[in-house]
């Protein structure tokens, strides 16, 4: 059993940054994968990025490459989203998940994934 809690939620303005956070329980998280994902209001929940349990490889969705950064700290039980140059399309719920995933098609997959936080709001005005 893992239990996900996220933090670093706000408000900013566009181009500014947010780091956001998960902290996981359980002995296991560094055998998971990470993953976030996003849901603006009317929308369907989306995938943002992930990482493998190791921290060594990492996947963007096109709409954040080059503007996000997903990383953990195993030691921490913890894993971090930095997020520059926010848009207003940014905002959204932003949620952390945790799945036993080792193959890079399914990174992206919601189903795939066991666990859910319960998802912190960030809010970008133009």
């Amino acid at each position: 059993q893992v239990q996900l809690v996220e933090s670093g939620g706000g408000l900013v303005q566009a181009g500014g940054s947010l780091r956001l956070s998960c902290a996981a329980s359980g002995r296991t998280f560094s055998s998971y994968a990470m993953g976030w994902f996003r849901q603006a209001p009317g929308k369907e929940r989306e995938f943002a990025t992930a990482i493998n349990w190791t921290g060594g490889t990492t996947y963007y969705a096109d709409s954040v490459k080059g503007r996000f950064t997903i990383s953990r700290d195993n030691a921490k039980n913890t894993v971090y989203l930095q997020m520059n140059s926010l848009k207003p399309e940014d905002t959204a719920v932003y949620y952390c998940a945790a799945g036993l995933i080792s193959t890079a098609q399914a990174m992206g997959v919601q189903a795939v994934y066991d666990y859910w936080g319960q998802g912190t709001q960030v809010t970008v005005s133009s």
